[in-house]
């Protein structure tokens, strides 16, 4: 049961308190105080003043909260309440507040709580800003108890399993969420300050389409019949193309049933744009002018750290042909990266496996991602890819065997997919043919499917086109220095969380952590070899182990 453990059972039992006392522990009639921020700038000047008494009881201010810190010192209390902006001292004392309020308030208002407290700005003897308190009241009753006050929520899968209580622990948390909403915020007003427009395309779709992923598979009751959702838009977003609209973008969601690492979540966002009457240059051209429209307007420099990386984003991104790049970057020879049975015995030599079945332009895939992608650091734009791994993409006039198509990579990964669209109906058919065959030679199950639909479509007739996606989730994590996509992603998929603990055996005995004795049931997770369990939040853990042994 979710309210067993003990300390929660002892903060409803405060909660029921302040029910008898007619105080509503959840009201509604509640606004929103004065910001942190705003108290901090408007009082600033009491600690200048020369006063002995640094105060101005002629000003009056609200603040809402939640509290992280309360030193109870009899008839007084301090108190630190955290807002959107930042954390403010309060003080309130015994005769300030109505007559008993204080000694009936003071130990049921707890770290956790949100509260509302009104009074005047004054600076204490150890020169911090404090807001002394003529009336204080509870905003909500926190029946779950806050991690060990100011050390934060350590334990990477508790914060992102948990996201509300990293956030309420780890103030950066919520800051970097906010980047990543001016990053979303900025994209779509760069593409509407181009005069593209922004559609909606549908999640479900009848055949998985738009890249070589596995689809996740729904049912549609209604319909009855099975629908796969969104690996990606570009084929409802190319018949919009061919309907009139010239350009277009959606900022959308997608989902790929495939595995999890740092860098793949099976939900993500993209950006993908598709633009009338233009090639894959001008793809790579807007770009840059994106990346410079990014960094202008949320003040970034050109440099930015990535892990042990020193990026430079300074503008126009060097651009390396697909095979060229794996002999100068890859080190692969040059005879090995054009000839199919040369690369095959290549990537055994080096111990990676792959079909023996799979075509040039495939093996050669396998070799930039081994030799090449881990290398590009600095954002590098790799073109002219080998045409059998682009089935979308418009073939090179000049060299049928390549298609006009990029990719952008930094610090080692992709960040976006472009090119020049296949707009000739019976190319595209016959690519989608060999789609099917390699799905059928291989039971490669992330090989596009046939999509007689959309050839349909080509068949009316498509400007020239070129469309580009850009990875949000990535781009995010360029920009803030976040090396996991969890942490850029606000509720990233998770492994369902292990069956609660009881808080006592069958035996009777109370269930403890092995490594620091911790009792708290609900805070525990069975050990994964053998009999025992350990606390969740292993730095907590690691920390009341070494706070035992300095006891000692």
């Amino acid at each position: 049961m979710i309210f067993d453990n003990q300390y929660i059972q002892e903060r409803i039992k405060k909660t029921e308190a302040l029910r008898e006392m007619g105080i509503n522990p959840y009201p509604n009639q509640v606004t929103k105080g004065t910001l942190s921020s705003v108290f901090f700038d408007e009082c600033a000047y009491l600690q200048e003043i020369d006063d002995e008494e640094k105060k101005d009881e002629s000003k009056s201010y609200t603040l809402t909260g939640r509290i992280k810190f309360i030193r109870i010192m009899g008839k007084a209390a301090f108190a630190k309440i955290q807002d959107s902006q930042g954390i403010v001292q309060v003080y309130y004392n015994r005769d300030d507040l109505p007559e008993g309020y204080y000694n009936q308030i003071k130990k049921l208002y707890e770290v956790g709580d949100l509260i509302e407290a009104t009074g005047f700005p004054f600076v204490t003897q150890t020169g911090e800003l404090t807001l002394h308190c003529k009336a204080i009241k509870i905003v909500s009753k926190a029946i779950s108890p806050l991690p060990e006050k100011f050390h934060g929520l350590q334990d990477h899968e508790l914060r992102y399993r948990q996201r509300y209580l990293d956030m309420i622990m780890n103030p950066e948390v919520t800051e970097n969420f906010m980047m990543r909403s001016k990053i979303v915020s900025l994209i779509r007003r760069f593409f509407e300050e181009k005069s593209f427009l922004e559609v909606e395309t549908p999640m479900m779709h009848p055949i998985p389409g738009g890249a070589n992923a596995r689809p996740f598979i729904t049912h549609h009751n209604a319909l009855g019949i099975d629908r796969y959702l969104r690996i990606a838009p570009e084929l409802y977003l190319k018949r919009l193309i061919i309907g009139g609209m010239e350009a277009v973008f959606e900022i959308n969601r997608n989902f790929r049933n495939e595995g999890m690492d740092h860098t793949h979540n099976p939900e993500f966002t993209m950006l993908e744009f598709y633009w009338a009457y233009h090639r894959y240059t001008h793809l790579m051209e807007i770009t840059e002018e994106l990346f410079e429209y990014l960094f202008t307007h949320l003040g970034l420099d050109k440099t930015l750290t990535y892990g042990e990386h020193e990026i430079d984003f300074s503008t126009p991104f060097a651009k390396i042909p697909y095979i060229e790049s794996l002999t100068t970057i890859g080190g692969v020879p040059a005879d090995v990266a054009i000839d199919q049975e040369k690369a095959l015995e290549y990537l055994k030599k080096h111990h990676i496996k792959v079909d023996k079945n799979l075509t040039l332009g495939y093996l050669q895939a396998e070799l930039f991602d081994e030799f090449v992608e881990s290398k590009l650091i600095n954002p590098t734009f790799i073109t002219d890819f080998p045409i059998d791994i682009s089935p979308l993409a418009r073939r090179s006039d000049d060299n049928p065997d390549i298609a006009e198509r990029f990719e952008l990579f930094i610090a080692g990964k992709e960040i976006a997919n472009g090119f020049s669209e296949l707009n000739d109906p019976i190319d595209q058919y016959e690519r989608f043919k060999g789609q099917v065959a390699a799905k059928e030679a291989t039971g490669d199950d992330e090989t596009m499917h046939m999509d007689t639909d959309y050839v349909k479509a080509l068949s009316y007739g498509m400007a020239p086109t070129a469309g580009e996606g850009i990875g949000i989730d990535r781009l995010v994590m360029m920009l803030t220095n976040k090396h996991s996509i969890r942490d850029v992603l606000l509720f990233p998929a998770m492994k369902p969380e292990a069956p609660q603990i009881e808080a006592v055996s069958n035996s009777g005995d109370e269930v403890k952590c092995k490594k620091c004795g911790y009792a708290h049931a609900d805070e525990l997770k069975p050990a994964k070899k053998g009999k025992g369990y350990f606390c969740i939040d292993g730095a907590a853990c690691k920390r009341r182990v070494e706070d035992s042994d300095i006891s000692r």
